[in-house]
């Protein structure tokens, strides 16, 4: 027991953090507000360093084989972390929250992340349900927290909807997958299916439901309609950190689950269970979501609903990843979730301070920003960096990002597909530099200049655009890091 609570001490110093959010609200009241980002943010940085000391300890099973602690959670838990710390900094400074409850707000994204890091974690069905449902809800809360705004409680309703009905169908298919091989944790379904001959239909159908809230929780298609409403009606802070904090959180879960409990490791390497025909399955799904998500790009008026189509496109390019099932895709995964949380919270983060001073968050404000005065051309040529990172063009992160999921396909053999999500990055290439031509070549359509906006939110803007330049050309140190992990 005493062991099992070292594996879980980054969880349980942002759970205390949550509880104490909770009875400070009770006894302070309206006032003193302004101390609950900083707990906050205290509390997930605190986890960050609990995490790193733990990350030597070995791989291990822990609750009675609920949860499992290897190298790959140790890197999800960074990337909810830095997610949430970023996250916090954004929303204290935002125009758009001036109206929310900052106590709830603050306290809820704290048990959000905690949410994503039970998730990450999770080697039981009844785990990986509970935890997924603890992110979905507190989503749904996040999404409609402005009060007064019909556009946020519309979208919150769509999520829900959603939402609930993506989860009840997951819960069928895991009792479908119970059924067959009378197993709740991962490690006992691969066993069991490598041991036994099951109902190839029934099995196909219990993966497919399953599939219903993963692909949800990650925005792939059949499961992403939801995504370009809830981005364009939920705050934006919020909306840039729902964009890579939970989509990380499902990619964790789904490289657990196809991993874990639909593949085999054999002399050769990592095989899927031949029944399943996982491949297929995963190509298909990968190949529509990058398509639509650029597709639906192209003609998009809301910068927001812009970035919500290229994030349904960057799921399709990391199931991508998936199909090839080798050590290789792991480490595709994490590393392009990595450089991904800079480029599109960089983005959001330009997205935000534009749109608190010119009152829009169409693309249209983004006309001639570049002459808006001395900061407006900084944070131009910042956006522009982040366009080009997010389209994979070198010597950007995203461009190394792209290259190691690609080289994962390719490696197991799988050409066709890695030609389709190049020739979809080419795709791309179009509405990001449309919004880096109108920036520079077109007028602005008014007279007001951008002012500087708080330091926290200005020298994290620059900060994240050095960090995608930084780890488009040196890349190694992170590569070798995420290049360790190792599922259990």
């Amino acid at each position: 027991m005493k062991q099992d609570l070292i594996y879980f001490l980054p969880e349980l110093i942002v759970s205390i953090t949550v509880l104490f959010l909770f009875l400070l609200d009770c006894f302070i009241g309206k006032r003193s507000r302004r101390i609950f980002p900083v707990i906050a943010f205290i509390g997930i940085a605190a986890m960050m360093l609990a995490n790193k000391s733990s990350s030597p300890l070995p791989s291990a099973r822990f609750f009675s084989d609920m949860m499992v602690f290897d190298h790959v959670s140790v890197l999800f838990k960074y990337i909810f972390g830095l997610a949430g710390l970023i996250a916090i900094v954004i929303a204290n400074g935002s125009h758009e929250l001036e109206k929310v409850d900052k106590a709830n707000y603050f306290t809820l994204l704290t048990a959000l992340v905690l949410g994503m890091m039970l998730l990450a974690n999770a080697h039981h069905f009844l785990m990986i349900y509970l935890s997924l449902e603890m992110v979905s809800l507190l989503s749904y809360i996040l999404t409609g927290s402005l009060q007064g705004s019909r556009r946020s409680s519309e979208a919150s309703l769509k999520y829900v909807i959603y939402g609930g009905v993506a989860s009840g169908i997951m819960a069928y298919g895991i009792s479908i997958l119970y059924g067959l091989t009378g197993s709740m944790t991962l490690t006992g379904v691969a066993e069991f299916l490598r041991m036994n001959a099951v109902s190839k239909t029934a099995l196909y159908t219990s993966v497919l439901m399953i599939m219903a809230g993963f692909g949800f929780k990650v925005a792939s298609v059949p499961f992403h309609m939801w995504c370009p409403d809830v981005y364009e009606g939920a705050p934006t802070p919020f909306t840039a950190f729902l964009s890579v904090g939970p989509k990380a959180a499902g990619f964790a879960v789904l490289l657990r689950f196809f991993f874990g409990a639909l593949s085999q490791t054999t002399t050769s390497g990592i095989e899927p269970i031949k029944i399943i025909g996982l491949p297929a399955l995963l190509g298909g799904l990968s190949i529509a979501t990058m398509t639509l998500g650029n597709l639906a790009a192209l003609q998009q008026k809301s910068m927001k609903r812009l970035l919500a189509y290229s994030s349904i496109a960057h799921a399709g390019y990391m199931l991508l990843a998936l199909v090839a099932l080798n050590a290789e895709a792991v480490t595709g995964v994490i590393f392009y979730l990595s450089v991904y949380l800079l480029m599109n919270l960089g983005a959001f983060l330009v997205l935000i301070i534009v749109g608190d001073q010119l009152g829009s968050e169409d693309i249209s404000v983004f006309q001639g920003l570049s002459k808006r005065g001395p900061f407006a051309a900084l944070l131009s040529i910042v956006m522009t960096v982040f366009m080009f990172s997010l389209t994979g063009i070198p010597p950007m992160a995203g461009f190394i990002g792209k290259f190691y999921l690609f080289g994962s396909v390719i490696k197991s053999g799988h050409y066709t597909l890695a030609v389709i999500g190049m020739l979809n990055s080419v795709v791309s290439l179009y509405y990001y530099i449309r919004v880096v031509k109108i920036m520079y070549f077109d007028e602005p359509v008014d007279g007001r200049n951008l002012t500087t906006p708080m330091v926290s939110h200005a020298s994290t803007v620059f900060a994240l655009a050095l960090l995608t330049i930084y780890l488009g050309l040196f890349w190694n140190g992170l590569a070798n890091i995420v290049g360790q992990a190792k599922l259990f």
